[in-house]
């Protein structure tokens, strides 16, 4: 590696230019200046903390500037000097690369941001699950509204247009889609992308403008169908066609959550490849832990009803989801949530009250169909820890939760075939208890 003053600052060793650099020697550098060879004024400035940053001195208009390229490593030797060239040539051409690179700045889209930030920050997350969630629910939510729009243009009436139609029925994951908003625009204006207050933030913010977290009902706030009326909405659903209404009628016979349901594969159920199976047949449905809220791997055995049901459905060539969207993917949780409202919506333009939560009086939400199944559940007799196995809820303490885990998925098995036959108003195996309306805890 050169030395002193010719390695530090450039210039010529020797009458010639200083050795171009690479890879294992800028991993060596000391604090300090070194130049790129190859006449496009490219060097790398090393800061007394180990950070190291490319620079290209270039003339634009006859006048001597520098510009920063980017860091090392996120921006590779190879891309550092393929910029230069770049820069070099549209100088040559009469063009002003910092001119153009405050113009892309000004003209760069939400969506724009976000991949950029995600590029930048995704490798910090250890948790390969987190990394997807935090994509997936930007895509979801905030690229619809957003997306499209200058990063700059983004206000709190544009934030609040994505939040507001779910606040309150999926507050925990609207606030931590809030806190994402917040960071990509946080991020846009370190960048430069944008200026003045962040329209995400929220004390002092939105913080005044929607319900504070605390103050929405926990574990309740998810609208359920009242028990009474499940037969009679479980017939309504049956008549609906198409993969949403497939999908929703899978959520209420596994008890499962509406995005596990809609990520399920076909490698993660297994059935017999015979026909007329029934509810002693050991079919089951293995959900990866990958895909779990509580990161555990889930067994949920699959009654007649449900293996009928998987058998119904068409395949998508290329695909391995199981309920597929139109073009091709897993369906978005709002098609899904879109077939309750939409049968809410035909009972009150009949008169009729709908389908509302016997104690918020809202209306029902797919995630709100596990509470009618916990209180079914207990309201039936079952052992409180069936039921929330089924759930996929944690249970008592560690050592209970290991000894749970044989999972009495037979015994649920038998739970669920009493719940596909209250569904449908058929003669349950056991003792009928005789129902009332609300939550169970």
């Amino acid at each position: 590696m050169a030395s002193g003053k010719a390695a530090s600052e450039g210039g010529k060793a020797g009458g010639k230019l200083a050795a171009t650099l690479t890879p294992l020697r800028i991993n060596s550098l000391s604090p300090g200046k070194y130049f790129d060879g190859g006449g496009h004024g490219l060097y790398i400035r090393v800061d007394g903390n180990g950070g190291k940053f490319w620079i290209q001195r270039i003339v634009i208009h006859g006048k001597r500037r520098e510009m920063g390229l980017g860091s090392y490593p996120l921006i590779s030797l190879a891309e550092a000097r393929e910029a230069a060239r770049a820069n070099k040539k549209l100088t040559y051409l009469g063009g002003d690369p910092q001119a153009e690179r405050r113009k892309a700045k000004a003209s760069i889209t939400f969506a724009e941001a976000a991949e950029q930030y995600l590029a930048s920050k995704l490798d910090g997350f250890s948790n390969e699950k987190h990394r997807k969630q935090w994509r997936a629910t930007l895509e979801q939510y905030a690229f619809p509204v957003l997306g499209h729009m200058a990063v700059k243009a983004v206000a709190v009436p544009d934030v609040l247009r994505v939040l507001n139609p779910f606040w309150r029925e999926k507050n925990a994951t609207a606030s931590r889609l809030r806190g994402r908003i917040e960071s990509v625009l946080s991020w846009a204006t370190v960048a430069g992308h944008r200026e003045g207050d962040n329209p995400a933030r929220w004390g002092g913010n939105l913080a005044e403008l929607l319900p504070k977290p605390s103050k929405l009902a926990q574990g309740d706030n998810q609208p359920a169908v009242a028990l009474a009326e499940l037969p009679r909405w479980w017939r309504l659903l049956l008549k609906r066609e198409g993969m949403a209404a497939k999908a929703l009628q899978f959520v209420v016979l596994t008890a499962a959550r509406s995005g596990e349901v809609r990520g399920a594969t076909w490698d993660e159920i297994s059935i017999p490849e015979v026909e007329g199976c029934d509810s002693a047949i050991p079919a089951i449905w293995t959900i990866p832990a990958s895909r779990m809220k509580n990161g555990r791997a889930h067994t949920l055995p699959l009654t007649a009803e449900a293996v009928a049901l998987l058998r119904s459905l068409p395949r998508l060539e290329g695909s391995n989801f199981v309920f597929f969207a139109p073009r091709g993917g897993s369906l978005s949780d709002t098609l899904i949530s879109a077939i309750m409202r939409q049968m809410h919506q035909n009972e009150t333009a009949e008169g009729r009250e709908g389908f509302l939560d016997p104690v918020n009086k809202r209306p029902a939400v797919p995630h709100g169909l596990r509470s009618t199944f916990r209180q079914w559940a207990a309201e039936r007799g079952y052992a409180r820890d069936m039921a929330e196995i089924q759930l996929a809820h944690f249970i008592g303490s560690e050592v209970e939760r290991a000894y749970q885990r044989s999972d009495m998925v037979e015994r649920r098995r038998a739970m669920m075939a009493d719940w596909s036959a209250f569904l449908e108003g058929r003669a349950a195996s056991g003792n009928v208890v005789t129902m009332r309306q609300g939550h169970v805890g």
